[in-house]
C-alpha cells in the first residue's frame, strides 16, 4: 500500500516499516497521525532519532506512555506538540479573542459540540487500539479547546461524565457512541448522520458568543441526482446539503502545521505542548471513570489504566 501511494503521488521514498520511515527519511519534523496505541512507539522512536514531533489526539493510551513520550522529547530536546487543531480555527480564535477584550465579561460557563457518524478507519472502532470511543476520538478536542480558552493552565477540581454505548454500531465497538463530559461541558457523538457538527458556545456575565465550524462555510445546495463531495462524513448528496469550502483552512489543520515549523525554525514553545496534551488525556480518563461510577471524580487522577475505557467497562 505504501508503494502504491507513493506512486501515485510521484513521491521519491516510501517505508514499510514504522521505525525505518522514521529514523531513515532524513527528515527533522515528525508529524504521527497514525494509530493510538502506536504513538508511544512512535514519540521514543522519533526522540531517539534526534526529530521534532507534532503528534495527533488523543495523546497517548495512558498516562505513564505520556509520561514516557514527555521525558524522552526533553531528554533529546527535541520539541513536542499536541496538534489541537480547534485552537487554530480561525471562528474559535477569533471567539478567544471576543473573549479576552472582556467583549461578554467573566466567563461562567462554555459548551462544546462535535457530532459525526463514526470514524474513518475500521482499526477505532477496536477498543484495544484506540483506547475509547467518541470521547477519546472527539472528546479530546473540546477539552483541549477549554484549556486553551482559560488561558492554557486551567486547574481542574473534578470530572462528571455520562456514556451510551450499542445506540449504533452495535456488535462493531464497545466504545461509547455518544459522551457528555462536564468539565464545563463537551458533547461528543458517533450517532449524528449527514456529516460534521464542531460548534461552542461561551456565556460571559456580560454577553454569549456562538460559533460553528460548518455553518456560514458553505453553500446550501439542492441535488436530486446528488453529486461529488459536500464535507466530511457528509453520506449522501441528494436532496438538501452543505457544501463546505476551504474545509481544512476552516478547522485549523495548514495552521497548526505553519506553527509547529515556525517553532522549530525559530526555536519557540509551541502554543499547545505535550503537556497539554497529558493534561487532556487525564481529564478523559477521569470521564471514563465518572461514568462508570455515576459521581465526579477529582483531579489528579492517576488510575493506572492501560487504556482509559477500561475505567468504563471494566
Amino acid at each position: 500500500r505504501a508503494e502504491a501511494f507513493a506512486n501515485k503521488h510521484h513521491i521519491a521514498r516510501w517505508f514499510n516499516d514504522l521505525d525505518k520511515a522514521i529514523t531513515e527519511s532524513g527528515c527533522d519534523v515528525v508529524d504521527i497521525c497514525i494509530p493510538n496505541f502506536l504513538h508511544h512507539r512512535a514519540v521514543l522512536t522519533a526522540a531517539k532519532a534526534g526529530k521534532h514531533v507534532i503528534i495527533e489526539k488523543p495523546f497517548a493510551m495512558n498516562l505513564e506512555e505520556a509520561d514516557e513520550m514527555i521525558a524522552a522529547c526533553q531528554a533529546a530536546n527535541r520539541k513536542l506538540m499536541y496538534a489541537e487543531e480547534l485552537c487554530f480555527a480561525p471562528k474559535y480564535e477569533r471567539v478567544r479573542k471576543l473573549v479576552n477584550e472582556g467583549a461578554i465579561g467573566k466567563i461562567f460557563q462554555m459548551r462544546q459540540c462535535e457530532k459525526h457518524s463514526g470514524p474513518h478507519s475500521e482499526w477505532f472502532y477496536d477498543v484495544n487500539q484506540s483506547g475509547g470511543g467518541a470521547l477519546m476520538d472527539m472528546g479530546c478536542h473540546g477539552i483541549a479547546w477549554f484549556r486553551w480558552m482559560l488561558g492554557g493552565k486551567p486547574k481542574v477540581v473534578s470530572v462528571y461524565a455520562h456514556m451510551q454505548g450499542g445506540l449504533i454500531h452495535k456488535g462493531r465497538t464497545r466504545g461509547e457512541v455518544n459522551s457528555v463530559c462536564i468539565v464545563e461541558v463537551a458533547e461528543n457523538s458517533w450517532s449524528k448522520h449527514g456529516g460534521m457538527d464542531d460548534r461552542v458556545e461561551v456565556y460571559g456575565e456580560s454577553g454569549v458568543v456562538y460559533a460553528d465550524l460548518f455553518v456560514g462555510n458553505s453553500a446550501l445546495t439542492y441535488s436530486e441526482k446528488g453529486y461529488g463531495y459536500a464535507m466530511e462524513k457528509a453520506g449522501s448528496t441528494k436532496g438538501w446539503t452543505f457544501t463546505i469550502f476551504e474545509e481544512a483552512f476552516n478547522q485549523g489543520y495548514p495552521q497548526e502545521l505553519k506553527h509547529f515549523i515556525e517553532c522549530v525554525r525559530e526555536n519557540k514553545e509551541p502554543l499547545i505542548t505535550g503537556d497539554d496534551g497529558r493534561a487532556v488525556l487525564e481529564i478523559m480518563n477521569a470521564a471514563y471513570h465518572s461514568a462508570r461510577t455515576g459521581q465526579r471524580v477529582p483531579l489528579p487522577f492517576r488510575p493506572g489504566a492501560k487504556k482509559p475505557i477500561d475505567l468504563w467497562l471494566g
